[in-house]
């Protein structure tokens, strides 16, 4: 494969992002009035209810057999996928007396994260970044804790980033069984945090590529990338910058749903978001870095080009000189009329031509 053919191919298949639809709410639309994301369709339901003596977990259930698989003494945790099924979200919200605004912004994806405190529930907002398919998938996380239940509700069914969290509950490692529900908060913020990770390594390697191409084969195809490497990258800073402040205000929040042990623990995420959030800034300063050394590489090589013209333009000067001056229509010109004339006006131009080449190199300008 010829070298060209072989970096467009390895730089087309860079990371996108997958394009979010959210829900149209119309101007003058009462506030906390509820509209399905996309095409209305059923969401997809699982339970996950456990205390010290076991976990229940049931999969594709319906909403009122939701509300029914407790765990008395422990922790229900519900989940649901998909947000074109408003009915779902209006009885959970009446069942655990959900605020309204709140499951507006559940279905209004793109919010902020943020954390919102009701009087029986605490509201977090969240945003997930993975790689599916060389894609960058976004996806709002909207997650609701009370006194013994948790509710999620996510945009897709396609896979998420708490499975270790799921299969710590089946197993039974750590403290989770034993903790309430704002432990089991933690353990999902905390993996959310985490899967910031490997999506920054994968953009850490990308930038990698972009700079040796940068400076190697500054092709245009290089700064389309570099454009849309500096455009995911405030995708993702939009992502995790928020994630800061949302730690420390559950840190500092005053509420009796979350308990001072668990405080201890989100002392580790505050941690791992500022790290996170660190590394992104200085991926976004070397893409900067990078865009500034394809910048001078082409520089350079534009410089090269001109100084080679302008050699070439200059060595010519003296040959166009002499050039039109026997070129011109006078009757008693001294050379018109001798017989090595010719041969005479050709050595003048190769000797001048000749002559300033050897004084540009020894100026080293060639």
């Amino acid at each position: 494969m010829p070298d060209d053919a072989r970096l467009t191919r390895r730089l087309s298949a860079g990371l996108g992002t997958r394009r979010r639809r959210g829900a149209h709410v119309r101007p003058g639309t009462p506030p906390g009035t509820l509209i399905a994301a996309g095409v209305p369709t059923p969401a997809r339901i699982s339970v996950l209810a456990y205390n010290r003596e076991g976990a229940t977990e049931r999969r594709d259930v319906t909403v009122d057999d939701a509300l029914v698989l407790t765990a008395p003494g422990g922790v229900t945790w519900i989940n649901v996928d998909g947000l074109g099924d408003t009915q779902t979200l209006t009885r959970l919200g009446e069942r655990f007396g959900l605020h309204p605004l709140a499951l507006e912004d559940v279905l209004n994806v793109g919010q902020r994260p943020k954390v919102e405190r009701y009087d029986k529930h605490l509201f977090v907002v969240m945003h997930t970044m993975r790689i599916a398919e060389g894609e960058v998938a976004e996806e709002q996380v909207s997650l609701f804790f009370g006194a013994g239940w948790l509710i999620t509700v996510q945009e897709r069914p396609d896979g998420d980033c708490f499975g270790a969290v799921r299969e710590a509950i089946r197993q039974g490692r750590g403290r989770v069984r034993d903790a309430g529900a704002d432990y089991l908060a933690y353990l999902l913020i905390d993996s959310v945090v985490d899967a910031y990770f490997p999506v920054i390594e994968q953009f850490g390697e990308r930038i990698q590529h972009l700079e040796s191409a940068a400076i190697d084969d500054p092709s245009a195809i290089v700064l389309v990338q570099l454009q849309r490497m500096r455009h995911q990258l405030l995708t993702l800073r939009r992502a995790v910058w928020p994630m800061r402040e949302e730690v420390t205000v559950l840190q500092r929040d005053e509420s009796q749903l979350v308990t001072a042990e668990t405080r201890l623990f989100l002392r580790d995420v505050y941690d791992h978001a500022v790290q996170a959030l660190e590394i992104v800034e200085s991926l976004r300063e070397t893409a900067v870095s990078v865009m500034e050394v394809y910048l001078s590489v082409q520089n350079q090589r534009l410089n090269e080009v001109m100084k080679v013209l302008t050699v070439i333009a200059t060595i010519f000067i003296p040959l166009t000189t002499i050039a039109s001056i026997y070129g011109m229509n006078f009757k008693h010109m001294p050379e018109l009329e001798w017989r090595y004339g010719y041969a005479w006006a050709l050595g003048l131009m190769c000797a001048s031509a000749l002559g300033m080449l050897g004084y540009f190199k020894r100026r080293g300008w060639w």
